[in-house]
This record gives C-alpha cells, sequence and structure tokens, in this order.
C-alpha cells in the first residue's frame, strides 16, 4: 500500500531537516551536561574558528561528488598550497596578495588537471586522483625538504594573519567565509544552469549525452572549482597556523570527505548540496568540541570520524536510493521539464 500524501511529506520533512533537528538537540544536550562552557560565546567562537577551514574543504569536495567523482588530492593539495604560500611570503619575500593569488590560482590548475586525468584519459577518480596526490605530496616534501617553514624574526605581515585572526560582529572572520561560499554553491548548483548539468551528469550520464550535455567540460570544470577552493583553503591554513608543515594536509582529507557525504543526506536528500554539507560540518564541529570538553583521549577524534563516515556513506546511499523510488512513482517527465543546453 502506497503512503498518504501526508505520510510522504511527512518523511520528506524528516529526511530533508532531522539532520538539522539533531544538531540542535546535540547542541542542547552538550549545553545542559556542560554549562558553564559549551554554551558560551569563547566556546562557540572557538568552534567556528577551528572548524572553518574542513567546512571550506567540505565543500570544494562536494562539487565534484554532484558529478559522481571523488578527489582524493584535496588533502594533498591542502598541504601543497599551505607550504607554497608560507614559502613565497616567508622565504622569498613576495607581497602577500600576489602570493595568495598565485596559490589560489595554482590550486585552479591542479583541479583542471585532475579533470582532464578523469575525462580525457579515462582513469578513474578515485585512482587518478590518488596518483596526483602522491604526486602533489611529492612536491610538497621537495618544497619544504621534509621540513618545516619558519618565519623570521619579523614574522608574517599582520594583513595577511588578519586574512584568519580578525573578528567580524564578535566571530570569527573565517566562519564568514563558510558562509559566503556555502551561498556561492547554493546559488550555482541550485539556481543556474550549470549547476542542473552537474547534478544530471552524476545521477544519470546517458540522459546528459542524449541532452547534449558536454559532460567531459562539465567534469573538469567541477575539478578546477574543487582545486580553487583548496587554494583558499591552503592560504587561510597558512595565516592560521604562521608555519609551513607539509603533512598537514592529510588530517582534513577524512574530515572533508565525512562533511560531503553526509551532507548529501540533508536539506536535498539523495544529492550533495552546499545548504546540506554546512549542516553536516557543523553537527561534526559540535560532537568533536562536546567529546573533547568531556576529556576524551587523542584518538576519539579518527574514531568519531571514520564512524561518522560509514554513518554517513550508508545515509546517503539510502537517501539517493529513496529519491529514485520517489522518481519512479512519478509521472514521466515531458521534454520542457529537462534541462535546456545552448551551444
Amino acid at each position: 500500500m502506497p503512503p498518504s500524501p501526508l505520510g510522504r511529506r511527512l518523511g520528506h520533512l524528516v529526511g530533508a531537516y532531522g539532520l538539522l533537528a539533531l544538531t540542535a538537540l546535540l547542541f542542547l544536550a552538550f549545553s545542559l551536561a556542560l554549562p558553564d562552557t559549551f554554551p558560551t560565546l569563547d566556546n562557540i567562537s572557538e568552534i567556528l574558528s577551528n572548524q572553518s577551514i574542513p567546512a571550506l574543504l567540505a565543500l570544494g569536495a562536494m562539487i565534484p561528488i554532484v558529478t559522481a567523482k571523488f578527489d582524493l588530492s584535496i588533502g594533498y593539495g591542502l598541504g601543497l598550497a599551505h607550504v607554497m604560500t608560507m614559502q613565497l611570503i616567508a622565504h622569498e619575500a613576495w607581497p602577500w596578495p600576489l602570493a595568495c593569488l598565485l596559490v589560489v590560482l595554482g590550486g585552479a590548475v591542479v583541479g583542471t588537471f585532475n579533470g582532464v586525468v578523469v575525462e580525457f584519459a579515462r582513469i578513474d577518480s578515485f585512482i587518478a586522483t590518488l596518483g596526483t596526490g602522491s604526486i602533489l605530496y611529492a612536491l610538497t616534501g621537495w618544497i619544504t625538504n621534509g621540513a618545516r617553514i619558519v618565519p623570521g624574526p619579523q614574522g608574517l605581515p599582520a594583513a595577511f594573519t588578519d586574512l584568519y585572526d580578525s573578528r567580524l560582529l564578535g566571530l570569527p572572520v573565517s566562519a564568514f567565509y563558510v558562509l559566503a561560499l556555502t551561498a556561492v554553491l547554493w546559488v550555482l548548483l541550485e539556481r543556474l544552469p550549470l549547476g542542473r548539468y552537474l547534478y544530471v551528469i552524476g545521477s544519470n550520464p546517458r540522459a546528459a549525452d542524449l541532452l547534449g550535455i558536454p559532460s567531459r567540460r562539465y567534469v573538469v570544470y567541477a575539478f578546477a572549482g574543487s582545486g580553487l577552493i583548496v587554494g583558499i583553503a591552503g592560504v587561510l591554513l597558512a595565516a592560521q597556523q604562521r608555519i609551513g608543515n607539509p603533512s598537514v594536509g592529510l588530517d582534513y582529507l577524512l574530515p572533508a570527505f565525512v562533511g560531503a557525504l553526509l551532507g548529501s543526506t540533508a536539506i536535498r536528500p539523495g544529492r550533495p548540496n552546499a545548504l546540506g554539507t554546512l549542516v553536516a560540518v557543523v553537527i561534526l564541529a559540535i560532537g568533536l568540541a562536546g567529546i573533547g570538553q568531556f576529556g576524551a583521549q587523542f584518538w576519539v577524534t579518527p574514531l568519531f570520524n571514520g564512524s561518522t563516515l560509514l554513518l554517513a556513506v550508508g545515509m546517503a546511499g539510502y537517501a539517493a536510493r529513496r529519491q529514485l523510488r520517489h522518481r519512479r512513482a512519478e509521472p514521466p517527465r515531458t521534454h520542457q521539464d529537462l534541462p535546456k543546453v545552448t551551444s
């Protein structure tokens, strides 16, 4: 017996906003358990500051996932962008705006290369980006010779470190970077033809070919966008840490994919989306901050991330299957409903 319209509506609301409600409940639970430390402005600011770079990476990882591809090089790319920024500013004495611009554009170039390898060399995205990631890691080691990059006695320019350290409306400015990027990606994916093309490519490549969508070109665009965001995150990581650590990027790889995959179960269940990714990052940040204040040992963080990743993959797969069943139950779409492609 098919579910009633009310049941379908209720199921949609739970699927779309259940993770958001869970976020609020989790924050309330930790606030009641730790009333003196958790619900304070200082703690909230620290959470926002610490999780801004993982949030940016999660949003970057989400873009290729929209096209059913994965970019495993983002952690290595973050490390390279991070040490390149430090190398150019601290050792080569470049003006920091020029150094940051070069690193961000370099991230886009690396992303474009990943897309070309995946689409034109026809190598699976897992294998291709794992290979390019290893090359990026080798470049990082070559630049740093395996050692940290430490600025001289004069330190880094204050204007550069203010990219991460400054505050806006009493909150870390890095949190507003995340909100701005979320808004941009939401518009691109949900309101512009580019997003519709990417979703069609990811959900049904055969349909994309029949509609005349140049799939290869748009997949390269997706990887380029991901690389651009990785470059931005690398610049901010350098401004945050103020030293160049050649191995730091790998620590961000798993949280980024946890956020991107878990985000596909919220707001728009069954497909990756910017708002869902933001909600996922927030609930992960609250969970990590809460267990940290309870005095959890160091190994709890990777346990939490790994368990959440397995849960996220399972929930994302269930949401996708549920969405597919609903589509099959809907009346056939006419050609007017399909995205139009213009040359």
